[in-house]
């Protein structure tokens, strides 16, 4: 039996390891070794796409090198009917190379309208699920630097601040969760080249072309910028330099919540005194921001304009007092804000 296990093992060590002989895909794991360095366990998301696949079959090399194990998990939406089948054929793509893939579906009733906030969001919940159930607390994204590009882009169309355009960082923390995208840096064409390499194929998703969504056609906008001669270092030293803005704001909002909010574990609440209100802004809608992520589990909290509508309300006199937004219910009880789950 030990000489059939250590077979096995060499197999699966010759199946994963062997790309890495190649130049450019050793230059590509090179950079995700640096990125994801001390990482004893995690959960890798793969939806299909060329870059979640070079995720995979990266992390795979990395846990045998390092004698570790990795979990990999894929959501099925159930969006269209072929659904099904593909997440199946995804599933036999990895295990090409030895990866056991678990099939997350998001059941019941599907939205009319919103459809990709509503599954991005649904798709990170079952995620987190999974990732509870495992006991592991770090989630592997595939995210490279052309999502990078599109998600500042968009964000700039929607009139976000430093947090909103500097969102899809390297690393990020939700609730007790690290996010992880070793991938940021890397351009998309490498990882289709590498996804191509290794697998022979990739999942087309059909939504990418759909031009009624926003990100599509900024997608295309990009393209056309590229052709013109755009220099995206200059668009990544701008995100850069955003990002140490963004991190002195994330200080003081840590302070504000730890100075001027008390959580209360056996009615899982916060309440909030009024020092917490005598902030900038922007320090006090991210505060708030935080706490409605960690109360509704959700990975998003409800948009600006809501929460400070929500704000003013709740610290304005003869102004409604209690209020429901984003999974919480809001209440004022004399000069102390209460922010519990719906």
């Amino acid at each position: 039996m030990r000489k059939k296990s250590l077979n096995v093992k060499k197999r699966s060590l010759s199946k994963s390891t062997f790309f890495l002989n190649q130049i450019f895909i050793k230059k590509i794991y090179k950079i995700f070794d640096r990125n994801v360095k001390g990482i004893d366990k995690a959960l890798v998301a793969v939806s299909g796409g060329p870059d979640s696949l070079a995720l995979a079959f990266l992390a795979k090399c990395y846990s045998i090198h390092n004698r570790i194990k990795f979990h990999y998990a894929l959501v099925n939406h159930n969006l269209r009917k072929e659904s099904s089948l593909e997440s199946k054929t995804v599933a036999k793509l990895l295990k090409k190379i030895d990866i056991n893939c678990k099939i997350l579906v998001w059941r019941g009733k599907k939205p009319n309208s919103n459809i990709q906030k509503t599954a991005r969001n649904k798709r990170y919940q079952l995620l987190f699920k999974e990732c509870n159930r495992l006991k592991v607390n770090k989630l592997l994204l595939g995210h490279q630097i052309n999502d990078l590009h599109e998600n500042f882009f968009l964000r700039m169309t929607r009139g976000s601040g430093l947090k909103g355009l500097t969102s899809l960082g390297k690393n990020s923390v939700f609730s007790n969760m690290e996010i992880l995208r070793p991938l940021i840096n890397l351009k998309k064409k490498d990882l289709e080249n590498l996804a191509l390499k290794v697998f022979g194929t990739f999942m087309k998703d059909p939504s990418n072309k759909n031009e009624d969504f926003t990100r599509v056609r900024i997608r295309q906008i990009l393209k056309d910028f590229n052709e013109e001669g755009l220099d995206f270092k200059k668009i990544n030293l701008t995100i850069n330099n955003l990002k140490s803005a963004n991190e002195a704001l994330d200080f003081y909002t840590r302070k504000n919540i730890v100075d001027n909010a008390t959580y209360i574990k056996k009615k899982k609440s916060f309440h909030l005194s009024k020092n917490f209100f005598n902030n900038p802004n922007e320090v006090l809608l991210r505060s708030i921001s935080s706490i409605f992520q960690i109360l509704s589990g959700r990975y998003y909290a409800p948009r600006g304009r809501k929460l400070m509508r929500l704000i003013s309300q709740m610290t304005l006199e003869n102004q409604q007092k209690k209020a429901t937004l984003g999974g919480c219910i809001v209440e004022k009880v004399k000069e102390t804000v209460i922010i519990c789950e719906e």
